[in-house]
């Protein structure tokens, strides 16, 4: 995680990896954050026991979704929603991050 941290993580939104050290990935255009990637990071905390900053990284990609609370595969600089829409497995790793940090949450109040 602190690899990902220190390399992948923007502003709490996640690069898959990162074509600005000079990686070449053979496509044209920028690389946007990744959202499946984000919201797996967000699951990782939690499951780390960081509930605190999984919460805050939850909620702030909630904010992220277009006017009906769907999301495209990335996220581009100006937040535009970038790739395929709307993107099933950003929608998948958004439910389990969703269910672990509830799980824990709830496990912490009983």
């Amino acid at each position: 995680m602190k690899a990902i941290e220190d390399n992948l993580i923007h502003d709490s939104l996640v690069y898959r990896y990162r074509t600005s050290d000079g990686a070449l990935d053979g496509l044209v255009g920028e690389e946007g954050t990744f959202n499946m990637c984000s919201f797996w990071y967000v699951e990782c905390l939690s499951r780390a026991g960081d509930l605190k900053k999984a919460r805050f990284y939850f909620e702030k990609m909630l904010g992220y979704a277009n006017h009906l609370g769907l999301y495209a595969e990335e996220l581009g600089t100006q937040a535009e929603h970038l790739g395929n829409f709307p993107q099933a497995f950003t929608h998948l790793a958004l439910i389990s991050a969703a269910y672990d940090i509830d799980r824990r949450l709830s496990a912490r109040t009983t």
